[in-house]
């Protein structure tokens, strides 16, 4: 799962990098739960071909992001705004709600909630 979870960010960072049939094979993969033969069928192309695009693709994310780090620097990113949250959330007191919500509510978006989770 966490793998899953790992392949999925990448292809949101470098799935513009790879070539179109990568990108089918692994949106297929990852976000259709398809099968090998099924992406294969789905595609006119073999299972072995469906493997090699995406062995190809996932080897091409990896080499990207060693060199580039969009997907660490964006994970610890998320983290340190999450922790920010959180402090400014211990900040409210009475008088200042309407400031905390304001730099809260400029927060959640970045953090991929809604205001109703924040």
């Amino acid at each position: 799962m966490e793998q899953l979870l790992y392949l999925s960010t990448l292809f949101d960072l470098y799935g513009p990098l790879l070539t179109e049939k990568q990108q089918e094979c692994l949106r297929l993969h990852l976000f259709e739960d398809f099968s090998l033969a099924e992406i294969g069928e789905s595609l006119g192309i073999s299972r072995q071909a469906v493997y090699d695009n995406i062995h190809r693709a996932q080897k091409a994310m990896e080499s990207y992001e060693e060199k580039l780090e969009l997907a660490r620097r964006y994970h610890l990113e998320r983290q340190e705004l999450t922790e920010l949250a959180g402090k400014i959330e211990r900040l409210r007191q009475p008088g200042n709600e309407a400031a905390v919500d304001d730099i809260l509510g400029r927060l959640t978006p970045l953090l991929g909630r809604t205001s109703q989770e924040a």
